[in-house]
């Protein structure tokens, strides 16, 4: 098997939602596409004790992992790939000019997750949101075709990854919490009376308050939602297509979670096949018709600027 078809078969058993999208762009783009997938895949993989995102469970030592995630990465930007799915990665980087800090500030996120941190404000979540999703989002458009100085073109990027990871966040409260892991901001918890403990995010008790608290996470990723649509338009048709399909079927998750209420907060919310492809096709619409009215991104949390070679 090709390292092509390798990373497809990747996104195809890792992401649904990503790999339905990602059916919309041209043969070329959609296999570097799913090359920088496998990469991020086989890291969060690693760190989470998964396989293919799921069956999360503790690993020892993930401090050793995460060192050698960056040894491999390093060793594969210099041409010495490992794996085929560094190699694949290392591909990408040098076609369309990944710089090699992007790719740490990716295995930077993961950091985070290993050193146990909890998130007191929304911009502290948000850091950790960049590094695990927002810098996918930067270096998916540079894939796509953005210039590295385009910024508020890849700062929009970055915002549709902080959405999708903070609907992740609401969708996966109680899973989470039950492998010992809080996402939440810690000062809303206060809010709503909830101790920020594992036990509390998991306890019946609590349903109502954490509950509320995710539904607050879901409205507050939808401004990061409407600046990322605003970059739509910078993207070739196909690809812009692709992005508004990914964004509309997780923007449909944050409803479903709100829906389901306290007593669904369990459950892993989605949307089955059939739903997907209406959704596909709705994005059509946002992709061929520009925004109304300019969009600022007054108040929200940006990405810090990485403008160095490739190399560095």
């Amino acid at each position: 098997m090709s390292d092509a078809a390798a990373a497809r078969a990747t996104i195809a058993r890792g992401s649904r939602s990503f790999a339905a999208a990602s059916t919309l762009m041209p043969r070329a783009l959609r296999d570097d596409v799913a090359r920088l997938y496998a990469w991020c895949r086989h890291a969060d993989d690693v760190i989470d004790g998964q396989v293919l995102g799921h069956g999360e469970r503790p690993v020892d030592d993930p401090a050793a992992r995460l060192a050698e995630l960056r040894r491999a990465t390093d060793e594969a930007l210099a041409g010495r790939a490992s794996s085929p799915v560094f190699a694949g990665f290392a591909e990408v980087a040098q076609r369309h000019a990944i710089p090699r800090a992007l790719a740490h500030d990716h295995l930077d996120g993961f950091a985070m997750d290993v050193e146990g941190r909890t998130y007191e404000t929304l911009d502290d979540l948000a850091a950790y949101c960049y590094g695990v999703a927002g810098v996918v989002g930067v270096m998916m458009a540079l894939v796509m075709g953005v210039a590295p100085g385009e910024d508020d073109t890849l700062d929009r990027a970055s915002d549709l990854g902080l959405a999708f990871q903070m609907t992740n966040i609401a969708r996966d409260v109680v899973a989470d919490a039950a492998v010992g892991r809080i996402y939440l901001p810690s000062a809303w918890l206060a809010e709503a009376g909830v101790p920020a403990s594992p036990g509390a995010l998991g306890h019946p008790g609590h349903a109502g308050e954490v509950h509320r608290v995710a539904v607050r996470l879901v409205r507050a990723a939808e401004p990061y939602y409407r600046s990322a649509g605003a970059g739509l338009m910078r993207l070739p048709l196909r690809a812009r297509w692709a992005v508004a399909a990914a964004s509309g079927v997780y923007r449909e998750i944050g409803v479903r979670r709100q829906a389901a209420g306290p007593e669904g907060l369990a459950e892993r919310v989605g949307t089955s096949g059939s739903e997907k492809l209406r959704l596909i096709a709705g994005a059509l619409g946002p992709a061929i018709s520009p925004p109304r009215a300019s969009v600022p991104r007054d108040g929200l949390w940006t990405r810090p600027r990485r403008h160095p070679s490739p190399a560095t």
